[in-house]
């Protein structure tokens, strides 16, 4: 049976967002193996300054991501989209081993197949850190929350 991973492209605005949302809650469940069914089994990706190839090396990275990650919560927005392309724009929220919190903000380039998995992800990421108390992200977004946009600040 062959893989796929609904909406598939072409994009529409109602697709696109709804492609993000699933990412949006895929990467919420921590799980580095249901992550990667969302990716082709060659699936490049450029995370930062590492570059992976393929659902195994994804699995590997994701694990080592959330051992360090600590109480990691996202949040993405749609950017833009055309045909089998979506770009968005992410913030998470993370503590480290020591308990200092940290947000992440970037931007991530996607591109799918037309069975609508990804098969190319490129992410830039920057780091800043937070105080507890100015945290914004606890945990998964509620259905009631669903395409409300992400603050820049």
């Amino acid at each position: 049976m062959p893989e796929d991973r609904p909406p598939y492209p072409p994009f529409t605005q109602e697709t696109a967002l709804r492609k993000v949302q699933a990412a949006e809650d895929a990467w919420n469940t921590r799980d580095p193996q249901r992550v990667a069914l969302a990716y082709t089994p060659d699936s490049q990706w450029r995370n930062r300054d590492t570059f992976l190839s393929g659902r195994e090396e994804i699995v590997a990275f994701l694990t080592r991501k959330w051992q360090r990650e600590l109480d990691y919560a996202l949040r993405k927005s749609l950017w833009a989209f055309h045909e089998d392309r979506i770009a968005v724009r992410f913030q998470y929220e993370w503590h480290d081993a020591q308990g200092q919190w940290w947000r992440s903000y970037g931007n991530e380039l996607w591109e799918f197949d037309t069975a609508g998995l990804m098969r190319r992800r490129e992410a830039s990421i920057n780091d800043v850190a937070i105080a507890e108390a100015d945290r914004r992200i606890h945990g998964p977004r509620h259905p009631d929350e669903y395409g409300v946009d992400i603050p820049l600040r």
